[in-house]
């Protein structure tokens, strides 16, 4: 008799970025393929963004007024309760008026965390005139306690940042914690808003950033013309993940999750080879059954940054060979929102399985355009500074 074997399923997601704010305006955008670019002025040089759009903004400023406590947080932490309300509603677990759910934990995760009133705290510091407020409210701990109230958990909770892998790797989390037990239900995922002065700056600094600002697609990964084309986004992103046994056919599973760490060799620990990214597929393929190890389709991370997605590209060589998935990314739509980056990518390998179809890259690429045969499996991978990176499976029950 066979054994029934646990899954871990993802049985709410919950978003916020420039694509949409919810799966229905999400899915629009990505099946009318535009992108979500704006231009700003910074430092007098115009510079293209991928901002929340205008409904969007009004449905995170309703949250706002429904509960207006939340104004004082950083702009991060809002989309990740608004992000996480939404996971948990669709889980069937947001419950306003019932006793706190001790077995419900939370891990978000962010590479910068309060970017924004940080920079707004400084500035008031340098006029001598800092609120009591700043150290609370700036503390990465409090991405996951405002959602952790937000939703009435009661359960473990977990604030963390590994710079761009911290989404994945709170993904891989919440798996660990379900299969040890320590929780029974858990909301994992990554939130940023990097659109202020100074991190843009930091960026500009690396000599990353893109020039594109009056192109329709600022943000270019694997573009055939070699430059630098990185553009920063915002946006969060929550999953309820819960394991169960015999999930219905067609529930979302989190098939493998893998883990890869790297010496540093540069400034932002990326090498030729990308061993960080071929540690954390290799890792995620070995949890598949070892007679089917193969994924159709790979997001991958390419921030648009000539060495980082050279290096991506020759990671997955060396892990598949010469007979490659299909290969995808949304960063050339919403740019590349840090923290949140790998969610946001889960989020699109949700919507990929569910409509069969993704939005073919616009402008002069290396990869091959390939009509998508049945995707069944996807990989999502995600990568950040110090040599770290993450991959997760995601496939559908049977």
């Amino acid at each position: 008799m066979e054994v029934a074997k646990a899954h871990i399923i993802i049985k709410g997601m919950g978003a916020i970025s420039p694509l949409g704010h919810d799966s229905t305006s999400t899915a629009a955008a990505y099946t009318s393929g535009k992108p979500a670019f704006n231009t700003i002025f910074h430092q007098g040089i115009p510079t293209p963004v991928a901002a929340l759009p205008a409904e969007a903004e009004e449905q995170l400023q309703q949250l706002l007024l429904a509960n207006p406590v939340y104004k004082q947080l950083d702009r991060s932490v809002q989309m990740a309760v608004y992000a996480a309300r939404q996971a948990a509603a669709q889980a069937g677990w947001l419950n306003e008026n019932a006793p706190t759910d001790d077995d419900l934990a939370v891990n978000i995760g962010s590479s910068r965390g309060a970017t924004g009133l940080f920079e707004e705290h400084f500035g008031a510091f340098q006029q001598e005139n800092l609120s009591s407020s700043a150290s609370p409210t700036t503390t990465l701990g409090n991405l996951s306690s405002w959602v952790a109230h937000a939703v009435n958990a009661g359960g473990g909770q977990i604030s963390h940042s590994i710079t761009c892998s911290t989404a994945l790797m709170a993904i891989a989390n919440g798996v660990a914690w379900l299969k040890s037990g320590m929780a029974k239900r858990f909301l994992a995922g990554g939130t940023e808003a990097p659109l202020t002065p100074f991190t843009i700056a930091q960026m500009k600094a690396v000599g990353i950033y893109s020039r594109l600002a009056d192109h329709p697609y600022p943000c270019q990964p694997y573009a055939a013309e070699k430059q630098n084309t990185f553009t920063l986004g915002e946006g969060a992103a929550v999953f309820a993940l819960e394991q169960v046994l015999n999930p219905a056919p067609g529930t979302p599973v989190v098939e493998g999750v893998g883990l890869g760490f790297e010496k540093l060799v540069s400034k932002t620990g990326i090498s030729a080879e990308g061993i960080n990214f071929q540690k954390s597929m290799r890792q995620a393929l070995a949890q598949l059954p070892e007679h089917d190890r193969q994924v159709d389709l790979i997001i991958t991370h390419t921030p648009g940054t000539r060495a980082g997605d050279k290096a991506e590209l020759a990671a997955i060589q060396a892990v598949f060979g010469d007979i490659l998935p299909l290969i995808t990314t949304n960063k050339w739509l919403l740019g590349h929102t840090l923290g949140a980056s790998g969610a946001l990518s889960l989020q699109y390998a949700l919507h990929v399985l569910q409509q069969q179809q993704f939005a073919s890259i616009p402008y002069p690429h290396h990869l091959p355009q390939q009509a998508p045969a049945r995707i069944n499996r996807i990989m999502v991978n995600a990568a950040g500074f110090g040599g770290n990176a993450a991959s997760v499976i995601v496939g559908v029950a049977s």
